[in-house]
């Protein structure tokens, strides 16, 4: 599940904004390094963060696991034409090189969602956008943060309790049904009790932020960051 795992490693140290700047510049990176060899020096970028984060690849890529189809078979789609000869491999170049470095994004991603708590990624966000939007979004990461791992795991008790209902000898569009009308009738509670909880002000709109200070490891990644960003530019 997506969602923050507590454990060890330099990653859970560096300060939510460090990390925040870093997904900001590798992404700046990732988009204008379009030649293989850019792609390359970003995946050797991206092992030393999973190093970091002690996370493996495939725990990593495999929280967008519904995702992977589309990014190997966009490609292979690409290469598709109407008539002889019928597939041409120059055309699925570009296709692969932009699939790849979304998955480079998306293990990036999955190596900040794991390493930050909620509530760092929260001040995080209300410290580098100042003001009522930066609150606004701040407030917006946290409901999802917190919100989808619990919808996540709604959808999978409703599938484990189909199953032991011998729901599994069921056509595959009657399991899909069961399980969507049921998650939709969890998703509708719990958006019920956020509702009631922001009656009752059980929400803090600018809740006291937890300490954040910058230390040498903070000030390494950023340069490293800069780095690469001003590499990928020129």
């Amino acid at each position: 599940m997506l969602s923050y795992d507590p454990g060890t490693g330099m990653a859970r140290r560096l300060d939510p904004r460090t990390k925040l700047l870093f997904q900001v510049g590798f992404a700046v990176a990732a988009f204008e390094s379009t030649h293989p060899r850019g792609l390359v020096a970003l995946t050797l970028v991206v092992g030393w963060v999973l190093v970091a984060s002690r996370i493996g690849p495939v725990e990593a890529l495999g929280e967008y696991g519904p995702f992977v189809p589309f990014l190997f078979g966009a490609p292979l789609l690409a290469g598709l034409t109407l008539g002889p000869p019928w597939f041409v491999p120059a055309d699925t170049v570009d296709p692969a090189l932009a699939s790849y470095r979304s998955v480079l994004l998306l293990a990036v991603g999955a190596a900040y969602v794991k390493t930050t708590p909620v509530r760092d990624s929260r001040a995080a966000v209300a410290w580098l956008v100042p003001g009522r939007v930066g609150r606004g979004l701040a407030l917006g990461i946290g409901f999802v943060f917190r919100l989808l791992p619990l919808l996540q795991a709604d959808l999978r008790r409703s599938r484990d309790a189909a199953r032991a209902r011998l729901g599994g000898t069921r056509p595959l569009h009657e399991r899909m049904r069961v399980v969507a009308l049921d998650g939709l009738r969890r998703a509708t509670g719990r958006a019920d009790g956020l509702a009631v909880a922001l009656r009752a002000r059980c929400l803090a709109w600018n809740p006291t932020p937890p300490p954040m200070a910058l230390a040498a490891p903070d000030y390494a990644v950023l340069a490293g960051t800069a780095g690469v960003v001003l590499v990928a530019v020129w």
